[in-house]
């Protein structure tokens, strides 16, 4: 089976929909999946993920499946370099805070820190890596310990459009790693798919994947510049670039 995992076009966070620039990405991605056979699409419930998906569904005369675990990573945390009692989102910490605790590279212990508990994110994690778990195994691969059971083997297409906050939750799963490493060393830019294959190397025992991460190559044979959403600065002098 394939996955494709996208994220939502450049975004209007002011409206939840996307900027001008982001109907252009979404209008390269539409030409990309639809040459492609897809089993079933799913989306987030928001509006950016839903704009973004709307013009590929259209072109393909489809629908999608909204769930609600597929909108973008919802809890909140006090960050430790943040002061006055703001919370921010957890995927987004300074490098020298977060690599500071060693448990936040470990799978089985990144949730259980103080910051992690207050926030409730370990629940709000278990809760999407369930529905998640249910939904692949409604497309035949069952969770099974630390891989997959093949009870169905197939060469399916299915594509999911979310956020990049939920992206890394979901490959966190499916590559049993902490999400905190993909959320600090990764970047999918806006309207990138990411791609992962089952591997089925002995009968009815699957793993997935990834052979392409944040894929924007559908912007560079249209030209398209990609966005710059989700990084920060290349170095620290740029006047350009966000630095927080």
């Amino acid at each position: 089976m394939r996955i494709l995992i996208i994220r939502h076009g450049d975004p209007d966070y002011e409206r939840d929909s996307l900027t001008e620039k982001g109907w252009r990405e979404a209008a390269l991605l539409a030409e990309r999946i639809s040459a492609l056979e897809v089993k079933a699409f799913y989306v987030s419930p928001l509006g950016r993920a839903r704009d973004t998906a709307s013009l590929t569904l259209q072109k393909m005369n489809r629908e999608a499946i909204v769930y609600d675990w597929l909108r973008e990573f919802p809890p909140q945390i006090n960050r430790p370099d943040v002061k006055g009692g703001h919370k921010a989102i957890v995927w987004d910490w300074l490098p020298e805070d977060w690599t500071s605790e060693r448990d936040y590279f470990l799978r089985d212990r990144w949730t259980r820190t103080e910051v992690m508990q207050e926030g409730g994110v370990g629940e709000a994690y278990e809760r999407v890596i369930r529905n998640f778990d249910a939904l692949v195994a409604q497309h035949g691969y069952v969770r099974e310990g630390e891989f997959y059971r093949a009870e169905r083997p197939n060469r399916d297409t299915i594509v999911l459009f979310c956020h990049f906050g939920l992206e890394c939750v979901l490959l966190s799963r499916l590559m049993n790693v902490s999400p905190m490493i993909l959320w600090h060393h990764t970047c999918a830019a806006p309207a990138s798919v990411t791609t992962l294959y089952s591997e089925e190397r002995r009968p009815g025992r699957a793993s997935f994947r990834v052979s392409a991460f944040g894929d924007i190559s559908h912007f560079y044979a249209a030209g398209e510049k990609p966005s710059f959403a989700a990084r920060f600065c290349e170095t620290y002098d740029s006047t350009d670039e966000r630095r927080d």
